[in-house]
């Protein structure tokens, strides 16, 4: 095991820890052990990929930590009674969504929210939520659906901040 000091991790404010094993060919993973984020790599890769990796990994710790304080369950009731919208009966927060903000499966009414959005202003996660509620009620992109997202006061400058961090709705 190799430890990393700040400056190796280029991570500030975090005890990090590369674990560098023989038996592991591709993979890369991260897990939090006691206030150390413990990064894992293949004992073959090389110095500058171990460095973009662990700047990824502990990006994604960190994103996990911030989505975990946050009730997406109770948010979402309160938002769905607040603007008349459906309830889901399930919704989660995910981490695999590059180029979504949210989705929706209406036939099962499961919500899913990336991470990403852990870290971004109340409001804008609030209108995420709205919008993925509204698609419990109407699946498509059409007059409809926006009369209801359009019920959430912020929705056009969510939309602006949403587009300004790279992906649109």
């Amino acid at each position: 095991m190799e430890q990393l000091t700040l400056e190796d991790a280029r991570v500030p404010d975090v005890r990090v820890e590369v674990v560098r094993s023989s038996k592991r060919r591709k993979t890369i993973s991260a897990r939090e052990v006691d206030g150390v984020i413990r990064v894992s790599i293949p004992a073959t890769m090389s110095k500058a990929d171990e460095a973009k990796w662990v700047d990824e990994m502990v990006r994604r710790v960190r994103r996990k930590t911030s989505s975990s304080a946050v009730d997406l369950e109770a948010r979402a009731a309160v938002l769905a009674s607040r603007y008349r919208l459906p309830r889901p009966d399930s919704i989660r927060w995910v981490g695999n969504q590059g180029s979504r903000w949210g989705s929706c499966t209406p036939v099962d009414r499961a919500i899913r929210i990336s991470d990403r959005l852990a870290d971004f202003p109340p409001w804008v996660l609030d209108y995420v939520l709205v919008h993925e509620l509204a698609h419990l009620e109407v699946a498509a992109h059409d007059a409809r659906f926006y009369a209801l997202v359009d019920r959430y006061p912020k929705a056009e400058r969510a939309i602006g901040y949403l587009m300004a961090k790279g992906l649109d709705e």
